[in-house]
């Protein structure tokens, strides 16, 4: 398990090719099983892999960002997680989602990258007429997109770990 911890990375180049569902659902399960505080399970993850809908999410959070490339980098998939605003954890909670989610798509051989303007996206007039969209009803704050596909070139090494980060307490 060390080894994935340490060779995981950030892909920002992604092939074309189709990511099948039984990977997604491994990916989404992963992040599902993620702690929460007091066990609320309160975020959901939105699989999206229609083009047209990848296409309107991408544009809004390319205008949120003040950019017109594409913010997913080309990959197939976009997993948004939203988490339960009124839960006290939410934010923590989708980010351990998150979390789980990157690191078992590497495990899968898989590319991942945290893409953010989740909240400000569905914080949006538009956001929300996409979440109703795809039928997702709720007190919702985006958290952030987990994006997935093949990576189109190979994984770098990580960059040395900064000294001093790390304390005891004796």
């Amino acid at each position: 398990m060390k080894d994935l911890f340490e060779t995981r990375r950030s892909v920002r180049s992604y092939k074309p090719d189709h990511v099948s569902e039984a990977l997604i659902d491994q990916v989404i399960e992963a992040g599902l099983y993620a702690p929460s505080g007091r066990g609320t399970q309160s975020a959901v993850v939105v699989a999206v892999t229609n083009e047209r809908e990848r296409a309107d999410l991408s544009r809004l959070n390319a205008e949120i960002m003040g950019v017109s490339g594409d913010p997913f980098y080309g990959a197939p998939v976009v997993l948004v997680v939203l988490a339960d605003r009124n839960v006290p954890t939410h934010v923590y909670d989708g980010s351990l989602v998150m979390g789980n989610m990157m690191l078992k798509a590497h495990e899968l051989g898989l590319g991942s990258c945290w893409i953010h303007r989740a909240r400000e996206e569905f914080d949006s007039v538009e956001g929300k007429m996409l979440l109703q969209r795809w039928g997702i009803e709720g007190d919702y704050e985006g958290i952030g997109h987990c994006i997935l596909g093949y990576p189109a070139e190979e994984l770098p090494q990580a960059a040395p770990r900064k000294e001093g980060r790390k304390f005891y307490v004796r």
